[in-house]
């Protein structure tokens, strides 16, 4: 059997080695396909300053060249900021076989190569869930299942608001996943700090994640910490209920489906909301590489 096309940088690979902390950091958020220009390059640097600060080491993912990459130098960087193909775990195979020039993760590719690279934190913004109507479509992210099936604490500031978040808990309740709140007993929606739905279990440190993956029952199976976002950045829950009602309705009625509702409504939400959803953006990414790189550190210190 052929083996992987992966490459771990150096500097990753070397601190995996040594059992210090790192983070894995998905690539779509930073593309053009996650922030316009120029905040998906703010984005990545406050994400990465954040990691480094707490003294953690930052593992950017993304296909290059047909290679699945874990860790980028800067002009692979410079590439990546440009990227306008999202690569999902389903995807990585295709991608190497086809030498994808540039190929951003998603959520579940890089839970993917995380499990590869032996890195077992990973910061997002929002994790996908199920769809609202998936009844009908049987929209369900592959989030959720790579978050099921790899050994990685997955920090997000919830899942998107505009979708269905009670049937998305009931899945990860489904598939065996312990979803954690950071000091915060409500299951954050992205852009405000509670959906209204309670998580599981609410836990104060960071030595509590990592020993509950430690402790997992499944070997393969991963975490959900979700961080909500900083009180001073959480939007207006109303008007933000209405910015989503008007951006699904323009969506169902330009026939966007799939992994295209999401982008299409991140950026109808942004219109609507005069832009504000964009700081609001940044300030929950950079809270959760914050959150993130304690929980590396955490993980990096137990026996």
């Amino acid at each position: 059997m052929t083996d992987a096309p992966i490459a771990i940088a150096e500097e990753v690979a070397e601190a995996v080695a040594g059992g210090r902390p790192v983070v894995a950091l998905e690539s779509t958020i930073f593309s053009n396909l996650g922030l316009p220009t120029p905040h998906n390059r703010e984005a990545l640097a406050r994400c990465t300053a954040a990691i480094r600060d707490a003294g953690a080491v930052p593992a950017i993912t993304a296909v290059l060249d047909g290679t699945w990459r874990v860790g980028l130098d800067d002009a692979q960087v410079e590439r990546m900021l440009s990227g306008s193909r999202k690569v999902a775990e389903r995807d990585l195979s295709v991608a190497a076989a086809q030498r994808w020039d540039v190929g951003v993760t998603t959520v579940s590719a890089t839970v993917a190569l995380c499990h590869r690279a032996g890195v077992r934190v990973f910061a997002t913004g929002g994790i996908g869930g199920v769809h609202r109507g998936s009844e009908i479509t049987g929209d369900v992210s592959a989030d959720l299942d790579a978050i099921a099936s790899h050994p990685v604490v997955t920090v997000c500031a919830g899942a998107k608001a505009f979708l269905d978040l009670p049937r998305t808990l009931e899945y990860l309740e489904m598939v065996g996943v312990p979803v954690l709140g950071w000091q915060h007993d409500w299951f954050p929606a992205f852009y405000t700090r509670s959906s209204g739905l309670r998580v599981a279990h609410r836990v104060e440190t960071a030595a509590e994640v990592a020993a509950t993956l430690a402790y997992r029952s499944r070997l393969d199976s991963g975490v959900l910490l979700t961080a909500p976002i900083p009180e001073a950045d959480e939007l207006d829950p109303d008007t933000l209920n209405a910015s989503m009602d008007a951006a699904l309705a323009a969506a169902a009625a330009a026939g966007v489906s799939g992994p295209g509702v999401t982008p299409y409504v991140l950026e109808r939400i942004g219109a609507e909301t005069a832009g504000r959803s964009v700081p609001a953006n940044l300030a929950l990414a950079e809270n959760n590489a914050r959150v993130a790189a304690q929980v590396a550190l955490a993980w990096s210190e137990l026996p």
